[in-house]
């Protein structure tokens, strides 16, 4: 059941982390294609008005050499011949002061025999034939640009060419007055403009965008894996809580169980018991009244006490009592347990080490409850050392917790014995009932405390009892 609650309570979050995640790569992948399509947008409006621009330009400069240039030249020399150096330097003059402060990398203009009869570059005048398509529509009154590109393949593929040109052919016509132009044909301007510099610009804030939207979105996607991960860590510490609680609940209906049985067994065992205890004390008696003496009598009585004792541990295992909170300090609790266990320490050689915080805490606990768990901890020590050596014990508090640690030097608990000590009548000993660390467990949480036992890392184990800092009033 568990196992399946937990598909069930995954499967919603895994699908909603799907869609999100799905999300978000559809919405970087329609960001990077929109940013396409606005920068090739922003490219055809920047031809566009290239383009316009030319044909201003081109207008202008129709109307300034038709006025400054041509009527003048018929007038004083009765024809026109750009050959001769006068009348070219007239016309670069007009040209060049038309065209002053404007955008223009080259001006070519052609006769009507396709014949480049003015250039920026000298070296062209007298070229044949060197207008193409676009002098052809120009003579036909019809105005026309083209966009020509020079780079390696991969500027060209990335939309930043090396060099990126404007270049526009229109009719030169002749004037008439207050009108706009519309009279014959005389030739043809080419205008060539550089606009390389802008399409850099345009590239420049593509990247720009790039960037921006990456950066939008690696944010977006480092808070989405933030948002998942807790969300897996909620989901996770629930799936932790709730197996807790069902351990939890499978243990107390063990423990019931066990109650019930130890109730009833210890019922019928405890009146006989105390009933051959009694008998034994009074035959003891009897017999040093008659002067006779043995040890039977005894070994009853001290069996006796055994087995009451294993009953007493059954009871407050099964039927773990409710903590009677008093104000207590941790440090007279240990203490009252070192002067408890102290002849026995001096019996086996061994050596206790206390190493108490002065900070301490008063705090509200059932004080007979935990000298009870401390001596059956500090007794498991004592076992564990047939050779000598030291019990550190070690009492410190954090912000909310009242931390007791003690360590022995031993032989440590084997791997397999670690899983297994705290199943109910696991015992490493001879003599034990494997109920004593149970019992220690049932008062640590009955404080809403934690117990912790392992190995150290040089020899020996470490039990660590961490208990709440509920202090008293």
């Amino acid at each position: 059941m568990t196992f399946e609650t937990n598909i069930k309570e995954r499967r919603p979050f895994r699908l909603v982390k799907y869609f999100t995640f799905t999300s978000l790569v559809v919405m970087f992948a329609a960001t990077i294609i929109i940013s396409a399509i606005n920068t090739h947008w922003v490219r055809t409006i920047l031809q566009q008005k290239s383009e316009e621009y030319a044909q201003l330009l081109v207008e202008n400069l129709n109307h300034q050499v038709f006025l400054q240039f041509i009527i003048p030249v018929v007038l004083k020399y009765g024809q026109i011949k750009l050959r001769e150096e006068v009348q070219y330097k007239r016309m670069d003059q007009v040209v060049k002061t038309t065209l002053h402060s404007f955008n223009v990398e080259m001006v070519n203009l052609y006769d009507m025999n396709n014949i480049i009869s003015y250039s920026f570059d000298t070296s062209r005048i007298g070229t044949k034939n060197a207008g193409g398509s676009g002098y052809d529509n120009a003579v036909k009154n019809i105005s026309s640009s083209r966009l020509l590109q020079h780079g390696s393949p991969l500027e060209l593929f990335f939309g930043v060419p090396a060099e990126t040109k404007i270049v526009t052919f229109a009719p030169l016509k002749a004037e008439k007055p207050l009108s706009s132009i519309s009279g014959p044909i005389l030739g043809v301007v080419e205008i060539v403009q550089d606009i390389s510099k802008d399409y850099k610009k345009i590239f420049r804030m593509q990247i720009l965008v790039t960037i921006t939207c990456c950066i939008v979105m690696g944010s977006l996607f480092i808070v989405l894996i933030f948002v998942v991960r807790q969300g897996e860590n909620i989901i996770d510490r629930r799936n932790q809580e709730q197996l807790k609680l069902e351990e939890k609940l499978r243990r107390a209906e063990h423990l019931s169980a066990i109650g019930e049985m130890t109730a009833g067994v210890s019922h019928e065992i405890r009146n006989p018991l105390g009933i051959i205890k009694s008998s034994a004390e009074l035959l003891k008696k009897k017999m040093e009244k008659l002067g006779t003496s043995t040890t039977i009598v005894d070994i009853i009585v001290e069996e006796s006490l055994r087995l009451n004792n294993i009953i007493k541990d059954f009871l407050d295992y099964a039927r773990p009592r409710n903590p009677d909170l008093h104000p207590c300090r941790i440090k007279e609790v240990l203490e009252k347990n070192i002067a408890a266990i102290e002849p026995l320490i001096q019996e086996k050689c061994l050596e206790i080490e206390t190493r108490f915080n002065d900070n301490i805490p008063k705090i509200m606990a059932d004080a007979p409850m935990l000298y009870q768990a401390f001596l059956n901890v500090l007794l498991n020590a004592i076992q564990a050392m047939d050779d000598g050596g030291r019990i550190i014990i070690s009492v410190f508090a954090d912000n909310s917790n009242i931390i007791i640690l003690f360590e022995d030097e031993g032989k440590g608990i084997s791997e397999e014995a670690l899983k297994k000590i705290w199943n109910p009548f696991f015992t490493t000993k001879d003599m034990g009932t494997g109920l004593g660390l149970g019992i220690v467990k049932n008062i640590i949480e009955s404080h809403d405390g934690e117990i912790d036992i392992s190995n150290r890392a040089s020899m020996g184990v470490q039990v660590e009892i961490v208990i709440p800092a509920k202090e008293s009033s």
